[in-house]
């Protein structure tokens, strides 16, 4: 009787944690409504904005997503994440809504830019520490892989979504159609989320042959101040920031790369090609860093994007740039696959969403050197070859730096050695 009571409760916890994992990933495809705003520019282009304009409330929300990460994050660990996802779900939606009672630049960049921005961060902050609990380290990567793929592969059903919607009742109503359906949709999977309860201890996936090996885990779980007095932190910071670089300056300009290098006015299929690879670069990466540690899984995705911006100038075809295109989505995907479990390992879990939130300003900062560098290389010199180069190097930086981040502790042997190797 005592065993199948143990059979059927974890039965019920097994469930229980997959339908967390499944409505994450519900929320990630829900705010990552950021990815359409190329289709919302080409509208307001189309009404009369310059491209200054047109591009500033999505710089305002990548920075406002990036602060807000931060500070929700700091919130979640505290408080839990149902009340915080519950705030962001509504924020990103209604600042779509207050978006369409008025197409001027000054409305945008406050609805779209700071309240859809801070929803999302407020969300997209509870999503991958609350699921890791309810999984077993060894499954980290498969976990972040997954909501990574998630919020990646909005891209690919919501701008053909809003390019429909509005080519039939145009951009102020479908602003407010896409508002109301996020909220719709999010808010429930938001009130469903809830961290796994005190003393809960996931259990090993016995499908995986190595599951009955020791893992590595923190010495303990630090707080944010306590990170920021490690090396290591630092050292992964700017692997971010650096990675982060060159993947948001293709994906800000991988259209413009096409007619400039290749004479090719119709490149919405590198678009598309970019987001399929970026999407499964986050999933396969994830994957792969549960059996080689996500480390060295990252160290391979940095050195390929190397390769791949010291190449790119020579990419003039619609074939090579479409191999470019997919490998700059890998290499950017794999980054937000690989390094929450990589945050995990060094610093533990109980704090994990203050922390992470601070490593994210790298990403915030990466999405402001690449596009400024394509900017500049492209008004000084012509074209993007500075860009890629100045790319290829602080890649390569990025590349070494994996190698250098090693252990917080070096205590027994449990503790010692390559810890991330089984990330």
């Amino acid at each position: 009787m005592n065993n199948l009571s143990f059979v059927n409760r974890f039965s019920v916890v097994k469930n229980k944690s997959t339908r967390i994992l499944l409505a994450s990933c519900g929320i990630n495809l829900c705010i990552g409504v950021l990815y359409t705003w190329s289709v919302f520019k080409n509208s307001l282009l189309e009404l009369g904005w310059n491209n200054t304009q047109a591009s500033m409330p999505y710089t305002i929300t990548i920075i406002t997503l990036s602060l807000a990460l931060l500070i929700a994050g700091r919130i979640q660990d505290k408080i839990g994440p149902q009340k915080v996802l519950m705030v962001g779900s509504i924020m990103a939606g209604a600042g779509m809504i207050l978006a369409s009672f008025s197409l001027t630049p000054w409305n945008l960049n406050i609805s779209f830019g700071l309240v859809t921005g801070a929803g999302i961060g407020f969300a997209y902050a509870c999503l991958n520490p609350t699921a890791m609990k309810w999984f077993h380290t060894s499954q980290k990567g498969m976990v972040n892989g997954l909501l990574a793929t998630a919020f990646g592969l909005a891209a690919i059903y919501l701008a053909p979504l809003t390019s429909y919607l509005i080519s039939v009742m145009g951009l102020e109503q479908s602003l407010r159609v896409l508002g109301f359906g996020l909220i719709i949709v999010a808010f429930p999977l938001a009130c469903s989320i809830k961290n796994p309860p005190l003393g809960y201890e996931p259990k090993a996936n016995s499908s995986d042959p190595d599951f009955s090996k020791p893992l590595s885990l923190p010495s303990r779980n630090y707080m944010w101040k306590e990170m920021l007095a490690t090396r290591q932190f630092y050292l992964l910071w700017f692997t971010y920031a650096f990675g982060a670089a060159a993947g948001l300056m293709i994906i800000a300009n991988i259209t413009s790369i096409a007619a400039e290098q290749a004479n090719i006015l119709q490149g919405a299929y590198l678009i598309v090609t970019l987001s399929i690879f970026n999407s499964a670069g986050r999933l396969v990466s994830g994957l792969l860093s549960d059996k080689i540690g996500a480390l060295r899984t990252l160290a391979i995705a940095l050195g390929l994007q190397t390769i791949n911006m010291l190449l790119f100038s020579q990419f003039v075809s619609s074939s090579t740039l479409m191999v470019g295109a997919a490998l700059a989505g890998i290499g950017y995907g794999t980054l937000l696959a690989v390094f929450p479990s990589i945050m995990a390992d060094l610093y533990g879990l109980k704090n994990f969403g203050a922390n992470y939130g601070v490593l994210y300003t790298a990403w915030g900062i990466g999405g402001f050197i690449g596009p400024i560098l394509a900017a500049i290389s492209v008004d000084w010199y012509g074209s993007y070859s500075i860009a890629y180069l100045i790319c290829a190097v602080l890649v390569s930086i990025a590349t070494v730096l994996t190698f250098r981040v090693t252990p917080i502790s070096s205590e027994p042997e449990s503790t010692s050695g390559y810890q991330l190797k089984r990330s």
